[in-house]
């Protein structure tokens, strides 16, 4: 309890002296204060629940990290929200997902990017590969100039990766 307490202190003066440059910094990303406002709040909430808080030696290159994060996700899934009601807006009417649908598939690819972010580059790009566009290994191989042996590698981080982001959550 002492160092819940500790750490609630501890954010609540990160809190009181970085709160208002914080907004600043997601207003210049964001364009827009109310979003600011909300990933500001969002960002002392991601600290907070993370955990002790470490020793900061330049709070602010924390505090950037951790806001700078959350906006990333934020225009994620804004591309992710257009992408998906353009897709919808070529449907019949009849065939369209209710409002509480469009939510739950919303949230899913979501959840979807967020683990794909977590992989490298490399790694990512060949597991879409595989698994969005069907390609074998040696066809992956070939496209990118690799082996099939640095493909399975890739493909076995990936599925590792994935599953720890499933079951360990």
């Amino acid at each position: 309890m002492a160092s819940s307490s500790s750490t609630h202190r501890a954010v609540g003066e990160l809190y009181a002296q970085h709160h208002g440059w914080v907004v600043q910094l997601l207003r210049r990303k964001l364009g827009g204060q109310e979003q600011a406002l909300d990933l500001a709040q969002d960002t002392f909430v991601r600290i907070l629940s993370s955990g002790p808080l470490p020793s900061l030696r330049e709070p602010r290159a924390y505090l950037n990290t951790v806001a700078s994060r959350l906006c990333g996700q934020y225009f994620r899934r804004q591309a992710l929200e257009r992408a998906y009601e353009q897709s919808l807006a070529i449907l019949e009417p009849e065939h369209a997902p209710s409002p509480e649908t469009r939510l739950l598939v919303l949230e899913a690819l979501d959840a979807v990017g967020q683990v794909l972010d977590g992989l490298g580059s490399r790694v990512r790009e060949i597991f879409l590969l595989s698994q969005l566009d069907g390609l074998t290994y040696p066809q992956i191989a070939e496209q990118l100039g690799l082996t099939v042996n640095v493909v399975q590698k890739a493909m076995l981080k990936a599925y590792r990766h994935c599953y720890l982001a499933v079951y360990q959550a």
